[in-house]
């Protein structure tokens, strides 16, 4: 790709590239050789489509010879961004399923394969796989001015930058009945009503979540009132699977959260949106303060 159409190109992630490939001669040199071709990226590959360049190189950088091959083998990572696990995993996925169309083929970062690892590694292991001998970290090139490194970063001050999801799904209850939802206000160290509004979309297509300061605590058990908006905070913050599950597509909501504090982190156990047809929840918060608690 020739330098000027490099200066013509707008979106960040463009412009990186176009730099890496624009910069200078490297060991990356038509990997393929001249077999490989562009071709534009269909919208049947969903893990690439839109990510912010259009065409991809065949074979790409892992062996795919052909598109309907490529397109297979990225659907299996979908259920994985889902959850998602690493602001950069698209972008480290999309580097090796849909390598942009320079005249030279530009690899993902060891450390860029290493920090989706470490954060996606573990909910791959929830489910029974291992990180695949494909994405090997050491097979690819130390950090320098020619390889794709990490855009997100784990240390910076942004206030959430990485977020650490977990293995639970954090589906919303209904409460068959007020009695059960007492119980499990009971069998939580602290329970508060809480107002969630989604933020616009980051660059990675996650959503960073605000928690109202404007919270009801109904239970804080052992930990002091000023701790719980800290600690849901924290929760808001660090476990992005579990939010996004409870919100269900919405933008703001208002839910009852009820946890437990693990090694200094919380763990919701159980969440109900706050509406007026939840008609069980809405009797167990009215009677909640004069309710005992069994032994």
């Amino acid at each position: 790709m020739a330098p000027q159409l490099c200066q013509s190109l707008g979106k960040p992630l463009i412009v990186l590239l176009c730099f890496l490939a624009c910069g200078s001669q490297s060991m990356y040199l038509d990997f393929f050789g001249s077999s490989s071709r562009c071709m534009r990226i269909p919208k049947s590959m969903a893990l690439c489509y839109d990510i912010g360049y259009s065409e991809m190189r065949i074979p790409n950088l892992l062996e795919h010879e052909t598109m309907a091959e490529a397109i297979q083998q990225s659907s299996s990572w979908l259920p994985l961004l889902a959850r998602e696990c690493h602001p950069d995993a698209r972008i480290f996925l999309c580097s090796l399923f849909a390598p942009i169309c320079f005249d030279r083929y530009i690899f993902p970062c060891r450390s860029l394969c290493e920090a989706v690892r470490s954060s996606c590694a573990p909910i791959m292991a929830c489910y029974g796989y291992p990180w695949p001998e494909i994405l090997k970290c050491d097979k690819f090139p130390e950090d320098h001015g020619m390889c794709i490194s990490t855009i997100t970063n784990d240390t910076g001050s942004t206030r959430r930058t990485v977020p650490r999801a977990s293995c639970r799904d954090c589906e919303l209850e209904e409460g068959s009945t007020s009695k059960e939802i007492l119980d499990t206000f009971c069998h939580n160290d602290f329970v508060a009503k809480v107002r969630i509004t989604k933020k616009n979309i980051t660059s990675a297509n996650l959503y960073d979540f605000d928690l109202d300061s404007k919270l009801e605590i109904l239970k804080h058990g052992s930990l002091p009132k000023t701790d719980v908006l800290p600690r849901l905070q924290q929760w808001l913050d660090l476990d992005a699977t579990c939010v996004q599950n409870i919100m269900r597509g919405t933008r703001t909501g208002v839910y009852v959260i009820c946890a437990e504090v693990q090694e200094g982190k919380v763990v919701v156990n159980n969440a109900y949106a706050w509406q007026k047809k939840n008609k069980n929840l809405h009797f167990a918060v009215r009677k909640w303060k004069n309710h005992k608690c069994r032994p």
